[in-house]
């Protein structure tokens, strides 16, 4: 024998050389018309056969085992998808917690600007009422007299003759 691999056993050669003769027995059954002939009408009979149990089952409401395939791919789509919407909530809800936690100090500060701002606008708002406001009275001791202008030079007499 030219295939002989040295330092393999009996029990090897053996195996390959039985891989190899069911090998050529295969192939010549498949190169055989009959054979090959036979293999595809028994092929098209058992499709033809699992249609028929097919439509049978389902005038019967009775679920395929193609039914059920379909359904279980179904079902363990939905409860990836389901899975990857969980993975969603828990990232934003651990987000909104955090944002929550550092909104905290935020909001006492916002709280103290609109005190400040409510104070001051009622500040403002004050000076703009003593603004528009008239001018309180003055009180009469206050009061500013009016000084007449200078009084007019006084006329001269003129000596009259004594007659």
């Amino acid at each position: 024998m030219t295939d002989e691999v040295p330092g393999e056993g009996l029990r090897e050669r053996l195996a390959r050389q039985g891989e190899d003769a069911l090998g050529k027995l295969a192939q010549e059954l498949l190169e055989n018309p009959i054979v090959s002939g036979a293999i595809a009408r028994a092929f098209a009979t058992r499709e033809a056969a699992v249609r028929t149990q097919e439509a049978a089952m389902g005038a019967l409401n009775i679920p395929s085992a193609a039914d059920v395939e379909r359904l279980t791919r179904r079902l363990r789509s939905v409860s990836q998808r389901l899975e990857g919407i969980e993975d969603g909530v828990d990232r934003l809800d651990r987000r909104l917690e955090q944002t929550a936690r550092t909104a905290r100090p935020h909001d006492e500060r916002l709280a103290a600007i609109e005190a400040q701002l409510a104070k001051l606008s009622a500040d403002v708002a004050a000076l703009v009422r003593s603004l528009d406001a008239s001018p309180a009275p003055v009180p009469r001791e206050q009061e500013r007299l009016e000084v007449d202008e200078s009084p007019p030079p006084p006329r001269r007499r003129t000596r009259r003759a004594a007659s």
